[in-house]
Formats: structure tokens, C-alpha cells, sequence
């Protein structure tokens, strides 16, 4: 359900992390799209009915991996929606269509489009505002969410290479059903329900995204690899394979386990919290504890 915050009430936490009682491996499990707190200034402000405002959010996946931390690895999520502020954008990619004072510049595809770290429209193209944001609140919004949930994702990276010279950063989100519509397959060949983004090796090791796609395949899913989604901000940022640093997009169609239209888990939801909870298992179980140093 869609949380609105007064409109009066000071910024709260940007995140929850939620930490294993025993940390087991290198793994973290992420959620930066979940987030369902919604300011209700912001509320104001927009177009959007409450359906259309949550079209961008990832709604229900920090419940999906909510199982990790029982596994003995840590579990950052959300708790601002993606419309509000996107985390998986770098911070000083501001939009000027929507900010005021933010001087035009080198063309960027994702600002472009209206998905900066201040998104100016949600899915569809539909655009969020009526009119623009001050630079001043832009900022206040990057200052108060994204550095703060940066700065705790990096610290776990941080005390996974410290504790066993690896981390493996799951990042988890949703995609819609229809993303995958214009997604070229053979004849007969499978639609995939699950897309994993490792930027083309870029921010994974081979070895990493094996084990992944075999614990997902495991569980009964069709994975398919960087095709439509190989992995944002995030995975660039944090993904360094020859330094031991991992970091994987993973993409969950919605349709699993939630009615789209509706924004609310289906009875398959549970079946499906079932299936992530066990690759969750065999990934931060792994293969005798730590992972291999990957070569420089």
C-alpha cells in the first residue's frame, strides 16, 4: 500500500537495513525501487492519480527478498518511491525540464527521457509535475536520500571485502510484463521472467553470474541476460570484478506475482517469495564460503 507522509513532516530515514543476527559470505541484497513512502507535498504537486504515481515503483520486491538477512546476509531497501527520487541514477544527473536553474548540457539519454535522478515522468511517459522544482528542493531531496543510502551500500561493500575479500551486491527490482514484449526470441523459445544485468561482464564476474543464473534456473524461472536491462548506475558504479566487487541487476517480470494494473500481490505471491528466498539460499551459501579472486 502506497504510505503518504505529512506534508509538514521532516525527511525520515532514506533507507532500512535489516542485518543477519550471523553475516554468512559476501552477499547484499538490495531494493531501491520499493520505497512507498510518498511525501504528500509531493502529492500535491503531481498530475498522477495513486495507480499512475506507482507505475515506476517496484512495488513488493523488498518483500520478496525479505528472507535474506534470516540467511545471514544484510538487506538494504528503499523507503522513498522511485518517482520521488531515483537511486539508481548518479546524483548529479538533474533534469532541467523539471529543475529550475540546472544549465543544459551534454546530451543524456536516460535525462533526456525524463529519468533523472529527479524523474520528470513515470512509466508511459507520463509526466509527473505541474511545473517545475526549485534547484534548492532538488537538491535537499539528493542530499537527505541518495547520499545517505549510498553511503550505507557502500560501507556494506566495504565489510564484505574486509570479512571475505569479495561482495556480491544482488540489486532487485521489477520489470513490467510488457518490457519484454519487443524482446527478439526464437520460435518456441521461452519468454523470460527473470533478466540479469551485469553491463555486458562489465560489473560481474562470469563466475558470479553463472551461479546466479543457475539458482534461478533451479527454482523453475527463465533468465535471460543484459536483454532489455543490463544494469544502471548502480551496477556501474559498484560492479569492479577484478577488485572482488560484483554487482548484479536483477529484473523480476511483475506479472509473477502481482496484478499490474491493480498494484497489489496475487495469490502466486507467496509461491514466488518461496522461489527468490531459496536462490537467495544458494547464492550466500555459495560454494564453500568465500568466492575466487578474480584476476586483475
Amino acid at each position: 500500500m502506497m504510505k503518504v507522509m505529512s506534508e509538514t513532516a521532516e525527511y525520515r530515514s532514506a533507507y532500512r537495513l535489516e542485518r543477519p543476527e550471523t553475516r554468512v559470505g559476501s552477499v547484499i541484497v538490495a531494493s531501491p525501487h520499493s520505497g512507498r513512502h510518498y511525501p504528500w507535498g509531493f502529492i500535491r504537486r503531481t498530475m498522477l492519480d495513486e495507480r499512475a504515481i506507482r507505475s515506476s515503483e517496484d512495488a513488493f520486491v523488498d518483500m520478496l527478498v525479505a528472507g535474506a538477512p534470516a540467511l545471514g546476509a544484510p538487506l538494504l531497501a528503499a523507503e522513498y518511491p522511485r518517482a520521488f527520487l531515483d537511486l539508481n541514477r548518479a546524483p548529479d544527473e538533474l533534469d532541467p525540464a523539471v529543475i529550475d536553474g540546472v544549465p543544459r548540457s551534454a546530451i543524456n539519454p536516460r535525462i533526456s527521457s525524463g529519468l533523472g535522478v529527479i524523474p520528470r515522468v513515470v512509466a508511459g511517459g507520463r509526466v509527473i509535475y505541474r511545473g517545475k522544482l526549485s534547484r534548492a528542493e532538488a537538491e535537499e531531496r539528493v542530499a537527505r536520500i541518495w547520499h545517505p543510502y549510498h553511503a550505507c551500500l557502500e560501507s556494506l561493500v566495504q565489510e564484505a571485502l574486509t570479512g571475505t575479500g569479495e561482495a556480491v551486491l544482488l540489486d532487485f527490482h521489477s520489470m513490467p510484463h510488457e518490457a519484454l514484449d519487443a524482446v527478439a526470441r526464437k520460435p518456441g523459445q521461452p519468454r523470460p521472467e527473470v533478466v540479469l544485468g551485469d553491463r555486458f561482464g562489465a560489473s560481474a564476474s562470469g563466475h558470479v553470474m553463472d551461479r546466479l543464473e543457475a539458482a534461478f534456473s533451479a527454482a523453475g524461472l527463465t533468465v535471460s541476460r543484459n536483454t532489455p536491462f543490463a544494469g544502471a548506475y548502480i551496477a556501474q558504479h559498484y560492479g569492479r570484478p577484478s577488485r572482488g566487487r560484483h554487482a548484479v541487476q536483477v529484473e523480476i517480470d511483475r506479472s509473477l506475482y502481482m496484478n499490474e494494473r491493480l498494484i497489489r500481490p496475487t495469490g502466486n505471491f507467496q509461491t514466488v517469495k518461496r522461489l527468490i528466498t531459496g536462490v537467495l539460499a544458494r547464492m550466500i551459501a555459495g560454494e564453500g564460503g568465500a568466492l575466487p579472486m578474480a584476476a586483475e
